[in-house]
């Protein structure tokens, strides 16, 4: 049985997101500066792409907000995952 159109609309973005999140720590373990911490340097970047592709400074500011807002929910109050 095939996928619905729309779980198929998710799950393509759903997969694009998670292998940015597996590229960006394989890219954190081996990382030749460690004075120069890649995640800040790749959530701007990111910050500046979702721009370029026309999301407002608004979408943006309020979408990266209710994701902080939402992590305690999601870490269960544990520093790093395990």
């Amino acid at each position: 049985m095939s996928e619905p159109e729309g779980d198929a609309w998710q799950s393509e973005w759903l997969d694009a997101v998670y292998r940015v999140a597996q590229s960006l720590k394989v890219s954190e373990q081996t990382n030749p500066w460690p004075e120069h911490p890649l995640l800040p340097e790749a959530i701007n970047y990111l910050m500046t792409e979702l721009w370029d592709q026309g999301f407002s400074q608004t979408q943006i500011k309020e979408a990266f907000e209710a994701a902080l807002a939402d992590m305690p929910r999601y870490t269960a109050g544990e520093g790093t995952r395990r």
